[in-house]
């Protein structure tokens, strides 16, 4: 059996009664080591031995402590609950975690309006907004009518600053009339942030707003579904009338992960790739690409689990530095990143829905489905810079250039470690690159 002293400080003789302590378990690969082992007893059935790491974590984490003490509060609830799932035998967790300060911790994913508020405290999502926009304003340059698909998990939240910019760049010559699509997955068991109104009222104001920057814009809504891979979108697209002098737009803002990959299908390619080969085939004047920058896609789960420790201590770090212990808004923010965590600890097949793919893998898509990167010009580079001066100085930005293709990227950084990236990408053989660089 392990030794749980052993584990909380190798240098310590093993003393008899040994009672764990937050003094000799603070750090964070310590933790990271604790809860691996406590994933591996559960995975191997052993009840002993995880009842007993657990009862040492229960006495390290806190939902209230340091960054640290969270991360590992939330990554104990999510054990606790893959476990409780998993065997009777670990039947007493579910008696053991309703006295525990780990049930309490409340599980919440997002409505758009409570996400709202963190978009101007944060740069997580400002980053790709910033990013996106200055590439589809140089990329639409021209042309009298400009389609986006938006397929954004915030729910159109990026589009009133594109209008702005739209206006302001395009304010000497006739402005193109903007179609934007969005799609709504209302039936899905397990949606993006919840909207709160429905998407008529929502294009009914975007309307009015572009209205008042004299931009002409019409809205409409698909239905669609990850399960098939977004498929429905695809062929209600494919019908369009064709526009002459139309630019195609696909901003695709952290929402593509939730299309099943490899580890869920049969039969590969994966729906994924299927996607990008289709949306390729409606010959898009641009795609924009911006997700998270981690892995939790392996089929193993000690792997999976150590690729998402070593990523979700980023936005518990973040907290940090933009939200008071005390507030709501902390509580809420934190609830949001402990439902990912569990989705991805507690849940498998269908049910796990955050399956994330690093940028690497991403771009490997992309040209397979044909498409070229493209770098993002210096407006941009200024623009996100400036942003990032707003907030706190652990963030940064790198430009990043693949080795396969030459191709540069954004990264946005918290003290050094990869968080978002952004890209933008042309059909090969398509448009001219060098136009848009």
């Amino acid at each position: 059996m392990m030794n749980i002293a052993r584990i909380l400080n190798p240098t310590r003789p093993v003393l008899p009664g040994f009672s764990s302590s937050k003094s000799l378990c603070g750090d964070a690969n310590c933790m990271e080591q604790l809860l691996l082992h406590c994933a591996n007893a559960i995975e191997s059935n052993d009840a002993t031995l995880a009842q007993h790491i657990i009862w040492v974590l229960n006495n390290l984490a806190s939902p209230d402590g340091d960054s640290t003490q969270r991360l590992a509060a939330s990554f104990l609830r999510a054990l606790n609950s893959r476990a409780a799932s998993k065997s009777p035998a670990f039947a007493f967790l579910s008696v053991a975690a309703a006295d525990s300060f780990v049930s309490k911790k409340t599980l919440h994913r997002f409505s758009v309006i409570e996400l709202a508020e963190f978009v101007d405290l944060t740069p997580w999502h400002r980053f790709g907004f910033i990013a996106a926009n200055a590439a589809i304003l140089d990329a639409v340059e021209g042309y009298s009518s400009v389609h986006i698909v938006d397929l954004s998990l915030t729910h159109c939240m990026q589009i009133p600053t594109l209008i702005d910019s739209m206006a302001s760049k395009l304010h000497k010559q006739h402005p193109p009339l903007l179609k934007l699509t969005v799609v709504d997955g209302a039936a899905e068991s397990h949606p993006p942030p919840l909207l709160g109104i429905s998407y008529e009222e929502l294009g009914s104001k975007l309307v009015n707003f572009a209205t008042t920057r004299n931009i002409a814009m019409e809205f409409r809504i698909i239905s669609y579904s990850y399960s098939d891979g977004l498929s429905s979108l695809i062929e209600q697209l494919r019908i369009d009338p064709f526009v002459f002098n139309e630019a195609l737009v696909f901003n695709c803002h952290m929402m593509l992960h939730c299309i099943p990959e490899e580890t869920l299908t049969l039969n590969p390619p994966s729906l994924r790739s299927v996607f990008l080969k289709e949306l390729r085939s409606l010959n898009p004047t641009i795609v924009t690409l911006i997700d998270e920058d981690a892995d939790f896609t392996s089929s193993n789960f000690i792997s999976r689990l150590r690729s998402l420790y070593n990523y979700m201590w980023i936005p518990y770090d973040t907290a940090d530095t933009f939200l008071a212990r005390s507030s709501e808004q902390r509580r809420w923010y934190e609830a949001d990143i402990g439902w990912k965590i569990d989705n991805v600890v507690a849940k498998e097949g269908t049910e796990r829905v955050e399956r994330l793919e690093p940028k690497s893998r991403w771009f490997e898509r992309m040209r397979e489905a044909k498409f070229a990167g493209i770098g993002f010009g210096e407006t941009a580079t200024m623009e996100v810079k400036t942003m990032l001066e707003e907030h706190a100085t652990g963030w940064g930005m790198k430009r990043e250039v693949d080795e396969d293709d030459d191709m540069e990227h954004f990264v946005l950084t918290w003290k050094g470690h990869s968080v978002v990236f952004a890209s933008a990408w042309v059909p090969v053989n398509g448009v001219d690159v060098d136009d848009l660089i």
